[in-house]
């Protein structure tokens, strides 16, 4: 018995090992999204960090419509950030649980 806690233990820790080096792997994994008609692209690592913003100088000119461009790029980047990085993790995190009885819900 003491030993199977010992063994899961040892799973869990090197489990949090490969989630950290999964979480530093992402921060190289880009993002690119841009708007329909390609005026404004945006960057971003699959951590959801922001690495450029690509603004046409004709969006300059309507305030309203850049900050409209804004909000539906950077929304639909960090949706599709947050999946990556929601399977990348879930995948590593799936894949160390140990088996202990009642605590299947991860699975």
């Amino acid at each position: 018995m003491f030993g199977d806690i010992m063994g899961m233990m040892g799973k869990l820790k090197e489990t949090q090992q490969k989630i950290e080096e999964t979480k530093k792997r992402l921060d190289s994994v880009l993002i690119d999204e841009q708007s329909s008609d390609g005026l404004l692209k945006v960057t971003l690592t699959a951590n959801r960090t922001i690495k450029s913003i690509e603004i046409d100088d004709s969006l300059l000119e309507d305030k309203e419509q850049l900050e409209d461009y804004l909000v539906l790029v950077m929304n639909k980047a960090i949706e599709k950030a947050t999946k990556v990085n929601d399977a990348e993790l879930g995948a590593v995190a799936q894949d160390g649980m140990p088996n202990i009885p009642g605590l299947d819900m991860f699975k």
